[in-house]
């Protein structure tokens, strides 16, 4: 297929040339209601806290099926090592490079031209709903949260979401996302007494207080994890203490870590069972937590069937069921009380210097999402 033959890759285009550095939309909302707005969707926004959200709905009664996204995108990194300028799109090999082509203006692009097709053949049997977001990247205070939190206020009751997050590992379509791991943060300060390294008997060295309870952290075994999710994994991020000088025993030291948890594991079991460990070495610490998201699992249903048909008729594959990888915004509507998967393009190349989607992949991709919608609604 030529490049000008492709209205996915045209309107991904025209997405990535808009510089939308989380939290900034740079306008992608506005060109995407424009297209929504066309085909007789109703434009909110809800916004929040310097964040652009989009609400948009066409149809009416159930179900409602939600399409949602983000378009923000991460930092380019150093601008020198791209082969290309990140915000102008360029084709090469078969390859569209841009920051946010894969992560995941690409998905949202193909989501956009699905729905265009299918409303031009027939009326939606339900409701069609658009959450764009431009806080995924970021903090995520501010966006597919604050819009859950608005709308579930309003009664409104998810039956189905698809996030176009960047799903496929090496084939498009050969894996389904219905799962994450929870993620929870600590940045814990254990504090001693700062002096010279020559008189240990007047100083308290908390590096030296840490080292025994942090190895027994480390090689705790938080849960055996189960048939969808890997054991609970704790891991340190940085740790940091010392004036610069080599003769000082520091006041305090730092350490960031992580849990990538399963549903085995709650947060708030996780923070006792750390909090019980340093107090048991009798640690003087603070210890301040941040939960990114719970761990959902999407079990076997409507949605699921329906996704593995549409990647079937369209690329002959069986997708894998996939529960790995980071946080998405899927975390926040799961809980909302809908089925929700991730389809999207191969991942392998997000959050990278020289980030792309293969051309090949977008139109199949949107026809993806076009058999879901037509089984669905």
């Amino acid at each position: 297929m030529a490049d000008g033959a492709s209205p996915v890759l045209d309107l991904l285009r025209q997405l990535i040339a808009r510089r939308s550095l989380t939290p900034d939309d740079a306008g992608c909302c506005e060109l995407i209601g424009e297209r929504l707005k066309k085909l007789g969707f109703a434009l909110e926004y809800i916004d929040a806290g310097g964040v652009t959200n989009l609400w948009a709905t066409a149809g009416s009664g159930g179900p409602l099926m939600i399409l949602a996204g983000h378009t923000d995108v991460v930092p380019t990194g150093p601008l020198e090592q791209w082969t290309s300028d990140p915000f102008q799109p360029q084709v090469r090999d078969g390859l569209l490079y841009g920051r946010g082509a894969a992560d995941m203006k690409s998905g949202i692009a193909a989501m956009v031209c699905a729905t265009e097709r299918l409303m031009a053949r027939r009326p939606l049997r339900g409701t069609l709903g658009y959450l764009i977001t431009s806080d995924e990247e970021g903090v995520a205070q501010h966006g597919t949260r604050h819009v859950v939190e608005v709308l579930e206020a309003r009664g409104v009751r998810p039956d189905y979401a698809i996030v176009g997050e960047a799903s496929s590992n090496e084939k498009l379509g050969d894996r389904i996302v219905i799962g994450r791991r929870g993620s929870l943060n600590g940045i814990l300060t254990v504090l001693g007494k700062q002096g010279h390294v020559a008189y240990p008997h007047k100083v308290e060295n908390p590096i030296h207080r840490l080292a025994p309870a942090l190895a027994e952290l480390v090689g705790t075994a938080w849960d055996p994890g189960n048939a969808h999710f890997p054991p609970t994994s704790f891991q340190v991020s940085n740790i940091h203490a010392g004036t610069g000088a080599n003769n000082v025993v520091p006041g305090e030291c730092q350490v960031v870590f992580n849990f990538r948890y399963c549903t085995e594991s709650t947060a708030a079991s996780l923070r006792e069972r750390v909090e019980a460990t340093l107090q048991r070495h009798g640690l003087r610490y603070r210890l301040d937590w941040q939960l990114s998201g719970e761990p959902f699992l999407t079990r076997q249903g409507g949605l699921i069937a329906a996704a593995e048909a549409a990647i079937g008729a369209v690329t002959g594959l069986k997708p894998e069921l996939f529960t790995g990888g980071g946080t998405s915004d899927a975390r926040f509507i799961s809980p909302w009380g809908a089925e929700v998967v991730e389809i999207g393009p191969i991942n392998d190349s997000i959050h990278k210097i020289n980030e792309h989607v293969r051309v090949a992949d977008l139109e199949p991709l949107s026809a993806i999402y076009e058999k879901v919608l037509e089984q669905l609604l």
